[in-house]
């Protein structure tokens, strides 16, 4: 009985070890040539780490409540995601150059497209319709879109560099700018308008005065999907600070692990006879892995708000804290950066854009708007492997 006690007990707290062991895992392959056998084992400790990160920050957004939960999971991964990118860049050499610009661009691609219509999709096959507050959603892809264009976009058009390149002068106004505006609204979303950031709930409808349209006729009569989680007491202030810790933990595990793997795929990716940028597109997915879970999750349990709190807020991360570290990072990196997006790109981009603006509006989505949104993505994917 006290065998069968300890297993069931270390089954139910392998958030908390799993991480320890991918770190582990990561000391023990770094800058090391990895066999097929050493690649696989590293494989499983990185996923065991997307979940464990997907734990720890559910416990954490339940402590802080929304929308500091999505923000810190988030910024915890946008800040370890570009500490990858400039020590790939260090490490990768001539093909390092486009390296930062294929990576944030999949990055927003996959969480507007990728993240957004799994959790449109998810949410209205299990309610009829996605349900979610169009003001804050709108505020956060119109950031999104100004700050792609300004650091993506333009860099393709200026003339003071020949190629897709900013001047010194022009990176550092485009860094200034990104982190203005981020810092911007975060300050909007979490203290002067922190109710537009909310789940479409009963007290969100308290505090618009009632102006909030009815949901559909299941969705006001059953409410929001309710879990174990829901009826669960808050977290104390200790166990949320060990599960910020540990959060912590799984996303540099999660990095780091995908940074070792990340030789394996770019040889796959060579040996397939892909372009360079499938390489940026697969770790960007890596890397976004714990965020598409906690958005999916939260789909699931009718808190669509939550989801794109999450897709949008790791786009704007992307961007606006990348950037910024990317034109400190040049003082000491050699070569040329290139910033500007391809016409491919540019169209892609403003297709996001467009439809975003046409999903968030209404407040609400079926899975129409799921299903589009997912196939911009698609098309994303299949022009980088047949561009």
């Amino acid at each position: 009985m006290g065998v069968t006690k300890i297993r069931t007990v270390a089954v139910r707290r392998w958030p908390d070890w799993v991480p320890v062991l991918a770190v582990v895992a990561l000391v023990l392959s770094w800058g090391r040539t990895l066999p097929g056998a050493a690649v696989a084992v590293v494989a499983v400790f990185l996923a065991g780490a997307v979940l464990a990160a997907v734990h720890h920050a559910e416990v954490v957004a339940h402590r802080v409540g929304e929308p500091f939960g999505s923000l810190v999971l988030a910024v915890a991964v946008t800040v370890i995601e570009v500490a990858l990118i400039v020590t790939l860049m260090v490490d990768g050499g001539p093909k390092g150059a486009t390296l930062a610009r294929d990576t944030v661009f999949a990055a927003v691609m996959i969480t507007c497209n990728g993240i957004v219509g799994l959790s449109l999709l998810t949410a209205a096959l299990r309610r009829r319709l996605a349900v979610f507050n169009a003001e804050g959603s709108g505020a956060a892809l119109a950031t999104v879109a100004t700050l792609a264009t300004l650091s993506l976009v333009l860099p393709t058009f200026t003339t003071s560099r020949p190629g897709p390149e900013f001047s010194t002068g022009q990176l550092a106004f485009a860094a200034v700018a990104s982190l203005a505006l981020y810092a911007l609204f975060v300050t909007m979303q979490t203290v002067r308008h922190r109710e537009h950031f909310l789940p479409v709930t009963h007290e969100r409808e308290q505090v618009t005065g009632g102006r909030e349209p009815a949901a559909d006729p299941a969705e006001t009569a059953e409410g929001p999907a309710e879990t174990e989680e829901d009826h669960a007491g808050v977290p104390s202030r200790s166990a949320a600070a060990a599960s910020l810790a540990l959060l912590v933990v799984s996303l540099v595990a999660v990095v780091g692990d995908a940074k070792a793997v990340s030789p394996t795929i770019e040889s796959a990716v060579a040996s397939a006879g892909l372009p360079q940028a499938v390489v940026g597109i697969v770790i960007a997915l890596l890397v976004l892995l714990p965020e598409a879970l906690a958005a999916v999750r939260a789909a699931r349990r009718g808190r669509v708000q939550q989801s794109l709190n999450l897709a949008l807020g790791s786009a704007m991360a992307s961007i606006g804290l990348t950037i910024p570290v990317i034109a400190v990072a040049t003082v000491w990196l050699d070569g040329p950066l290139v910033l500007g997006l391809t016409a491919t790109h540019m169209v892609l981009l403003a297709l996001t854009v467009v439809t975003g603006a046409l999903t968030v509006v209404p407040g609400r989505a079926t899975l129409l708007q799921g299903g589009v949104h997912l196939s911009i993505l698609a098309a994303f994917v299949f022009l980088a492997i047949s561009p």
